[in-house]
């Protein structure tokens, strides 16, 4: 039985985080992840793709932003159990709870934290004819290693942020970038879709709107796509090396939507007006996997509520002890490992 202040479902940069905020209150976390790796999507899906809203990086790639993650909680000594996903969960008469995994580690703590951001997940693939024969054969359906892609020829497929900045980020890695939508509208960030537009007037992009890929070409792999534009009668054929498809992911709770908490849209409710709990008392959501009005699924949102989480945590361990809150830029930080960053004397002073 491993047995953890804070148990977190789901070790992806919320997760990572939490640990770091349950560490300044001196509270001991254990991460479960179904991925064999810490990180989530960050770094199984997209570990090169540049994240521009992270405060303080005006761009950190994900794999990047995961490996400071590791660095920043490593004096707080987290646990973790990876390749393994969250089961079931049993309350105790104490109102603590267990928490057993798909291969049969259990778990016991009295807060459960899930952060299992958008939680499994499959790929959105298109409707074409001999769409699997090409798969891992020059199609894919996310970009781990954009180096994969260079000089080659690539087609991508999509209207949302990850076609923007995929197509924006391979502009100078591959040979040729063209980027296919169905509509001349996209539905990424603003500041993407404009430079998208200034490397299609620099010629550095080929962007063709309204269209779609109805159909692939070659032998064992993919040598061309057939691309149907709005309103032409002929098709163009298109010389490729590699097709991405990236038209999102259809997210599944998995077993954790059978654990009693409300759910919307494929989402866990929680009380955004305190502390990010769920329905059952002691289970909290965080991160891309909670729901409530107003929510924005943005990395930088799971920290804030991270933060929040463990402070109501602390109060539903300790309900006898009052915490007060101190900077870290007045208090230092202090690991379980006997490290301690100090804060910097003249500020201490000069707050005294």
């Amino acid at each position: 039985m491993i047995k953890t202040d804070i148990l977190i479902i789901g070790a992806g940069p919320t997760g990572l985080f939490a640990v770091f905020e349950a560490g300044l209150l001196k509270l001991k976390c254990h991460l479960i992840d179904a991925l064999p790796q810490a990180g989530g999507q960050c770094s199984e899906i997209y570990p090169k793709k540049p994240i521009y809203d992270i405060p303080g990086f005006p761009e950190v790639l994900a794999g990047d932003l995961v490996d400071n993650l590791m660095e920043q909680i490593k004096a707080f000594q987290p646990g973790f159990t990876l390749g393994e996903r969250a089961e079931t969960i049993d309350k105790q008469e104490d109102g603590s709870f267990i928490v057993t995994t798909n291969k049969g580690t259990k778990h016991h703590a009295p807060i459960v934290a899930i952060a299992g951001g958008l939680g499994s997940f499959e790929p959105r693939k298109p409707l074409l004819e001999n769409l699997s024969k090409f798969e891992d054969n020059g199609v894919a359906y996310m970009i781990k290693d954009p180096e994969v892609y260079r000089n080659k020829k690539v087609v991508i497929a999509g209207g949302g942020d990850s076609a923007l900045d995929w197509s924006i980020f391979l502009a100078d890695v591959a040979a040729e970038v063209t980027l296919v939508h169905r509509r001349n509208e996209f539905r990424g960030a603003l500041d993407s879709v404009e430079k998208v537009q200034q490397l299609k007037n620099a010629g550095k992009i080929n962007l063709i709107t309204p269209a779609e890929i109805v159909g692939l070409k070659g032998d064992d792999t993919l040598t061309a796509v057939e691309i149907k534009k709005t309103g032409e009668e002929e098709n163009l054929v298109l010389e490729v090396d590699n097709f991405i498809a990236l038209f999102g992911l259809s997210p599944k709770l998995g077993p954790i939507g059978d654990w009693g908490l409300e759910i919307e849209k494929n989402a866990i409710k929680v009380d955004n007006a305190l502390d990010y709990q769920t329905n059952i008392p002691g289970i909290y959501a965080i991160g891309d996997v909670n729901t409530y009005p107003g929510k924005l699924k943005l990395i930088l949102c799971g920290f804030h509520e991270a933060t929040l989480m463990c402070q109501s945590a602390y109060q539903k361990i300790y309900p006898d002890k009052k915490y007060v809150m101190k900077y870290t830029t007045v208090g230092g930080v202090s690991g379980f490992d006997g490290t301690k960053k100090e804060a910097p004397k003249a500020v201490v002073k000069a707050i005294e």
